[in-house]
């Protein structure tokens, strides 16, 4: 039966276990020295060695021939260890054995003492997932075990073991290994089983582990299972559904020049060639990252690098961005990313977010204008004028074939002539000229009869649409019906005039001749005396 490779090639002793010196050594010196603890803590990512480094010290402190602080592999106690069949040796999963019940069995079982082997150990992996009450009932077995048992503990999160279990043990921090040590390890692998592993695909491999000696075997042991023949970085790229660095930079390049449809094609490209949206953008965050740690840190920067480009790449690409850029592309990426969780079409999601990458015009918040400015503070510190972008509807007018005549000087606008009043029969010609162009409703305002809603009103150089009431001012007030009498009314007089509606209510006769009568009055105080 086929065995994968990280079990295959799992260490066997602590001068096997890769990147973790510090921790092999501390634990080489106890077991020679025997000064031994009785509960152990290892904490850190996935696939940096914990339970390897457990299952190392369970035969360690068994071993009946100890080579320099390793197992020999050879005695009956390592045998049956690493076979799995020594009853003294047992490895719990702590997130399916989370219960108080099943500490409570595990503590009975712990009080006797081992049958085949010298030390009973209990190595319990993420020991985070017991409960309060589980772990309240594995406390005093910890803090006071019988002689003859040793109790190793793992988990990726240190953060929800009570502190009452962390003072009973001694802590060993497994830090993430670092992509030559994986790489390294890959290669030796690789060359045992006879795959044939080019070093840009082993280097490939190792940065996409992330830190984790296990993903990178696991991903080795994908890629060389689908590919046939030499395994390059190619062949990695196909397998794992990822879109390849030179993609990526030239999708990075589009979005420095602009350019949203090419950049919107190679993405449909790489989408329809089955590559996945959510690798494509983390390529896109790694390399904006790439880029702004350049951009800052030119000369100290190029050994955090993530090893998404070449260094031509490298060198290509940073000189086009500002900083303020790629931070805003960088937040714009993790976004849309993070959205894909509960997103109905994350095609429609990255394609938006080109977009935006391509054109910030599009994005108006505030980093978004940030990164527009520092991009004009840079052109115009280099003596650049800056580029003013036109509309996406506007289109550059062809060169004339033939040179265009020189523009003729324009003639004065002549004097407007304004009458001093309405001729005679201009409110009947107006209104037979305006009632055709409105419709019925509005063409009621319009009559000669002496009751007509609106009467006309020549006021300097004004024509005035006098309405007796408010609501009958808004209802005539309209733009088709200003436009409508200016027209006509222009017809009429040859000169532009203006209109307006106002509203001014009619008054009775006896109001006019009582105006008059007191008019009168103040004229001639002497002939009649009117007390106020």
């Amino acid at each position: 039966m086929y065995q994968a490779l990280y079990r295959k090639y799992r260490p066997q002793t602590f001068d096997e276990v890769v990147g973790q010196a510090s921790v092999t050594q501390t634990l080489k010196a106890q077991l020679i020295s025997g000064k031994l603890s009785h509960a152990y803590l290892f904490t850190g990512s996935r696939g940096t060695g914990k339970t390897s480094c457990a299952k190392i010290l369970a035969k360690a402190v068994n071993c009946l021939h100890l080579i320099d602080g390793n197992p020999c592999n050879h005695c009956a106690a390592c045998r049956s260890i690493d076979s799995g069949s020594c009853m003294d040796v047992l490895e719990i999963d702590a997130a399916s054995n989370n219960g108080v019940d099943n500490v409570r069995a595990l503590r009975d079982d712990a009080i006797y003492a081992p049958a085949e082997v010298k030390k009973r150990v209990y190595i319990i992996d993420e020991v985070h997932m017991l409960s309060i009450s589980a772990f309240n009932a594995l406390l005093k077995i910890i803090e006071e075990p019988p002689e003859h048992l040793l109790f190793i503990l793992a988990t990726t999160e240190l953060h929800k073991v009570p502190a009452t279990i962390l003072s009973r043990c001694q802590r060993f921090s497994f830090k993430r290994l670092l992509p030559e040590d994986i790489a390294k390890r890959i290669n030796y692998v690789a060359y045992q089983e006879g795959i044939d592993l080019t070093p840009e695909a082993a280097n490939l491999l190792a940065r996409l582990a992330d830190g984790a000696l296990r993903d990178g075997m696991s991903l080795l042991d994908q890629c060389a299972a689908s590919a046939i023949g030499t395994v390059d970085a190619e062949k990695v790229y196909d397998c794992l559904g990822l879109a390849g660095s030179r993609r990526a930079a030239e999708l990075l390049g589009y979005v420095a020049a602009h350019d949203t449809k090419a950049a919107l094609a190679l993405f449909s490209e790489q989408y329809a060639g089955g590559k996945d949206i959510a690798a494509m953008l983390d390529e896109l965050v790694s390399l904006c990252r790439d880029l702004l740690i350049l951009r800052t840190a030119p000369k100290t920067g190029s050994g955090l690098l993530t090893g998404v480009c070449t260094d031509a790449e490298y060198k290509q690409l940073y000189p086009r961005f500002t900083a303020a850029e790629l931070l805003r592309l960088t937040k714009l990426l993790q976004e849309t990313a993070s959205g894909f969780n509960r997103s109905a079409n994350r095609r429609i999601d990255a394609e938006l977010c080109l977009m935006q990458m391509c054109d910030p015009q599009l994005d108006l918040d505030a980093q978004a204008i940030n990164a527009r400015l520092s991009r004009v503070e840079q052109q115009l510190a280099a003596g650049v004028r800056p580029v003013q972008l036109q509309p996406l509807a506007e289109t550059a007018a062809p060169a004339p074939s033939e040179p265009e005549a020189a523009p003729q000087p324009a003639s004065p606008p002549k004097p407007r002539v304004l009458p001093d009043e309405l001729p005679v029969g201009f409110w009947a010609e107006l209104i037979e000229k305006v009632t055709p162009q409105l419709d019925p409703a509005e063409a009621g305002f319009f009559s000669t009869k002496p009751d007509a809603v609106l009467r006309p009103v020549w006021k300097d150089d004004t024509l005035l649409l006098c309405a007796e009431t408010e609501f009958t001012r808004q209802m005539a007030d309209t733009q088709t019906v200003r436009q409508a009498v200016s027209t006509a009314a222009e017809a009429l007089l040859h000169t532009p005039i203006r209109v307006r509606v106002v509203c001014s209510p009619k008054r009775d006769e006896g109001s006019d001749k009582f105006e008059e009568l007191l008019l009168f009055a103040k004229k001639h105080p002497n002939i009649i005396n009117i007390k106020t």
